[in-house]
């Protein structure tokens, strides 16, 4: 609706991971390269995690996009798979009908599949979604893939996204194994709030924005605020500031319009959730203090009555 008003080719804001809107600052870039490297020259298998709306699953679109042609990427977006389901989900991810065929038969031509790739220099990368939200015998299943290998490499190369929930799953003594095979892994920071006013010009010069800036420093700081730094609740604020901007035909985004933001949408309504508690806390304690002090002051009394 705002586009034309703020001269945009697209919405910039959209929460739907696209790379043209990559932003590689706060250390995400860096993650980026490393990811790259990994998958290409490692052996063991990639963790990355980070905070709901961090920006992992961009990071997953990146690291896709820009892998060399000679790798041939997998995906696994469903989490509530059981240890053959999953098996079964690879194999077609590969291409191979598995339709009446038993796990020890799908588990065969899963290698063989793998083999004829690498014998043809192509190199084959899982990458797991949500693995937070995966069974722990699904995660072993997984794990066991990696016993796929020639002489001289692994067959599959496997990259885990997840929630900070995974590091939990990972500590159980029961995940050791697969914990020990993790060779590199990454964390996916929220966004300091010094660089939001740098991401939300980066996301705006994508949609086409070739102006001064539209957001003013104070809308900005109130943003980066509410959000906390996570890249989709900035992204959710930011499309609402501007509507409501457009909506009173204003040029700029001020901080009425990024308050109206705020009040739209569900942020504000969790951290009051995060405040109440606290305050009711505070007051109990109070009480108590007072109760204890009453009682000890009768106590006092009660021998000169």
């Amino acid at each position: 609706m705002y586009q034309s008003h703020f001269g945009l080719r697209e919405s910039p804001f959209g929460i739907t991971p696209n790379p043209a809107f990559f932003y590689a600052g706060n250390t995400r870039g860096e993650i980026l390269q490393a990811l790259l490297y990994a998958v290409c020259h490692g052996e063991g298998i990639i963790k990355v995690t980070g905070e709901v709306g961090a920006g992992k699953t961009m990071l997953c679109r990146m690291l896709e996009s820009q892998l060399p042609p000679h790798i041939d990427v997998i995906y696994l977006v469903n989490p509530n798979l059981n240890p053959q389901e999953v098996q079964y989900a690879i194999a077609a991810e590969l291409g191979m009908d598995g339709h009446g065929l038993r796990i020890d038969e799908i588990q065969r031509r899963l290698q063989a599949d793998l083999i004829a790739r690498h014998s043809q220099g192509r190199q084959v990368v899982l990458l797991v979604e949500e693995a937070q939200a995966m069974p722990l015998d699904t995660l072993e299943a997984i794990r066991l893939l990696t016993n796929l290998e020639t002489a001289h490499s692994k067959l599959l190369q496997i990259v885990l996204f997840g929630q900070p929930e995974l590091d939990q799953h990972l500590a159980l003594a029961s995940m050791r194994q697969l914990k020990e095979r993790i060779t590199h892994s990454f964390e996916v920071p929220a966004l300091a709030p010094a660089l939001i006013d740098e991401f939300l010009e980066c996301r705006l010069r994508a949609a086409g924005h070739d102006g001064s800036p539209l957001f003013s420093p104070a809308a900005a700081r109130l943003i980066a605020e509410r959000s906390e730094g996570i890249v989709r609740r900035i992204n959710i604020l930011a499309d609402k500031a501007l509507l409501a901007a457009f909506a009173a035909d204003a040029s700029t985004v001020g901080v009425r319009h990024a308050r109206q933001a705020i009040r739209e949408s569900a942020f504000r309504r969790r951290r009051l959730r995060q405040i109440f508690p606290l305050r009711a806390v505070a007051i109990g304690a109070l009480a108590v203090l007072l109760i204890w002090a009453i009682w000890g002051a009768i106590l006092a009394v009660a021998p000169n009555l």
